[in-house]
């Protein structure tokens, strides 16, 4: 007999480990939604009436019916929609190719920018950073990249980086900065007014108003990658009461 949802949330699970849906224990722990409208979220697939982990990790649940498994990961695997902090590495006619830390280059064409023409083609150039999102990621074709929305507006999306500094962190620290009222960002806004970009693969961008303290912010997010939040919010207030 599998493992029920509500007996493991908050554990550390293995990939392979298994969940059956036993209706009573499901509608008590996502209030009524029924197992076929569960939604698994990164490190958990569905197979047929069960959930299957695919990497190992905490498992973690939102209401009302989300469930996915939180870890330290730091390869990133593209996913369609999701806004990655890519670095332009060929320019090839009208095709870039952008490294955005996967096992593969993903492309991306002078016209997926915001009022680009065969005449009006985008600045870009080789080590440049671009803020994009995935419009095709699948294991059967080479992933695409679109610095426009649905509707051809850059909404935010583009080149960018200019005087700021670019570092690594784990998927799951990214997680916990993108988050709606995340409490990573809102103890750093009340140490240093800085600018922010927070790709899905792992990839911060931060600038702020010396180099110096771009450094100490690079260095506090790398170092709370691993902490508690209480261990988080000492380091940050000996950070505020000590010497810039």
């Amino acid at each position: 007999m599998f493992s029920t949802l509500k007996e493991k949330v908050g554990e550390v699970l293995l990939p392979g480990d298994e969940f059956s849906f036993d209706t009573d224990d499901t509608i008590s722990l996502t209030e009524h939604v029924k197992p076929e409208k569960v939604v698994c979220g990164p490190g958990l697939r569905r197979s047929g009436d069960r959930l299957v982990v695919c990497k190992s990790g905490v498992l973690r649940h939102k209401q009302p019916n989300l469930f996915w498994i939180e870890s330290q990961q730091r390869r990133y695997v593209p996913a369609k929609g999701e806004t990655i902090i890519g670095i332009v590495t060929i320019k090839s006619g009208d095709v870039f190719k952008v490294d955005f830390g996967g096992s593969e280059q993903a492309s991306l064409s002078y016209l997926a920018f915001e009022g680009a023409t065969k005449r009006n083609r985008p600045n870009v150039q080789v080590g440049d950073l671009v803020f994009a999102q995935f419009a095709i990621a699948n294991k059967d074709m080479e992933p695409e990249l679109v610095c426009i929305d649905s509707s051809g507006r850059a909404n935010g999306m583009g080149v960018f980086g200019g005087g700021g500094l670019l570092f690594k962190v784990s998927l799951g620290l990214v997680r916990r900065l993108l988050t709606p009222h995340s409490e990573i960002r809102s103890d750093l806004d009340q140490l240093f007014p800085c600018e922010l970009v927070v790709g899905m693969n792992g990839r911060v961008w931060v600038k702020s108003s010396s180099i110096q303290q771009s450094l100490i912010i690079t260095n506090l997010l790398q170092s709370s990658d691993t902490m508690t939040a209480s261990q988080r919010q000492q380091l940050f207030q000996r950070v505020k009461q000590g010497p810039l």
